[in-house]
């Protein structure tokens, strides 16, 4: 018998019951489409995860001072001594004695009133020397970033964020515009390419940059200069941590430290923390993946119990085609057919299904999704052996039948 023959009988035989063969069918097509849903979500999530990260900057790490209540002493400076423990010292100190540092800059922080026109919105000032942008891994959209002269004369020019431009500057151009901040004028040189949200799902783009001096001397008013964090480049990925080990030793010396006394400062790693997300990502997901192939072998279940039914159905024909010379083998690989037909055609079906059901959940939640080919592939192959494993079964109970049994069944 030909193969042609045996798939052509299959399928004559799964269409005499149309309702029955597309009822066995789900299972599979919702297995199938539950397991692409769930790894293309979870390597969504994993996308998502490494591009917040990536817009924080590449091999960066934060260093940030602590104040004694937050480092568990008990001691009486408050929160906003915290930007006290940190200076430029420390700052040109990093970056002209560790050599696994790339690039350092100062940040000061203050939030201030922006004004043009009838238009204002109150928003997130960041103060950075000239290489802040090259450490963030940051665009210039429209315009220029400032320059180091601008830096060391404290210069009142700003650079917008692209939520804080569209918001002043509706349908004109803000490059050469004035603003007012504070009651003082500040000139509009450029405006950062948009971010979106970082990790914390708050908006990167609603925010300004302007010289850290400008930011000291005309915003905060500080009479000594201090800064609140030094954000730091290092060389490449492998050598944060040994940036991290230096830049501790030296604050440590800097700052008087004796052994056995906690920092005043905490150096945060953002690879590390990136590996740390992407690699809980990358089980969450292996976890989903997981769960939802359970259906997948429910579904299995459920062909392997309908095909047993079909084989008491038709003990008669079974016995009949016995008798007139059909041999076992072809009984076998007919029941195994149709097993195996019902399996890859729901699982076409669930691919189908699967790919879209990632979509929509991806734009109703606003959630990245990644559609694997491996992971369809690999549901597909799998509903497939699926039918071949379950299958296998009943087809062989089919073809042990005894003819004389079969043809005396009622």
């Amino acid at each position: 018998m030909r193969l042609f023959d045996i798939q052509s009988m299959a399928f004559h035989a799964l269409g005499k019951n149309k309702i029955q063969t597309a009822l066995t069918m789900l299972g599979i097509v919702i297995g199938v489409s539950a397991v692409i849903a769930m790894v293309s979500l979870g390597q969504g999530a994993q996308k998502l995860v490494s591009d917040q990260v990536a817009s924080m900057g590449t091999n960066v790490l934060q260093v940030q001072g602590q104040n004694q209540w937050q480092q568990g002493g008990g001691g009486a400076r408050g929160a906003a001594d915290q930007s006290q423990v940190l200076n430029e010292g420390d700052v040109e100190a990093i970056r002209q004695e560790i050599p696994a540092v790339a690039r350092a800059t100062p940040v000061v922080q203050q939030r201030g009133q922006f004004v043009f026109g009838n238009q204002n919105t109150n928003t997130q000032v960041q103060g950075a020397n000239e290489l802040y942008l090259t450490i963030r891994g940051w665009k210039i959209a429209q315009g220029e970033f400032y320059s180091e002269a601008d830096v060391r004369s404290a210069a009142r020019v700003v650079v917008l964020g692209k939520t804080v431009a569209d918001t002043l500057f509706v349908g004109s151009d803000p490059v050469g515009q004035t603003i007012r901040i504070r009651n003082l004028p500040y000139r509009v040189i450029g405006v950062l390419a948009p971010k979106g949200q970082n990790a914390n799902g708050q908006d990167q783009d609603d925010t300004a940059i302007m010289p850290y001096t400008t930011v000291q001397k005309k915003m905060a008013g500080n009479q000594v200069p201090r800064i609140q964090q030094i954000t730091v480049s290092a060389i490449s990925s492998p050598a944060t941590t040994v940036a991290k080990e230096q830049i501790t030793s030296l604050l440590r010396e800097r700052h008087s430290i004796r052994p056995g006394q906690n920092d005043d400062f905490r150096v945060n790693n953002l690879t590390e923390v990136a590996e740390a997300a992407e690699q809980t990502t990358a089980v969450m997901t292996l976890l989903l993946g997981s769960i939802a192939a359970v259906s997948l072998l429910v579904g299995g279940i459920g062909i392997m119990n309908i095909m047993l039914v079909s084989v008491t159905e038709r003990t008669r024909e079974i016995g009949i085609r016995m008798a007139i010379g059909s041999r076992g083998s072809y009984i076998r690989m007919q029941f195994l057919a149709e097993s195996v037909i019902l399996c890859m055609v729901g699982g076409l079906i669930g691919v189908a299904a699967g790919v879209g059901l990632s979509l929509g959940i991806a734009r109703f939640m606003g959630w990245p999704s990644f559609i694997s080919p491996e992971a369809a592939m690999i549901a597909f192959l799998f509903s497939a052996a699926t039918g071949i494993f379950f299958g296998y079964y009943p087809a062989h109970k089919a073809a042990s039948l005894d003819p004389i049994e079969a043809l005396r069944y009622e």
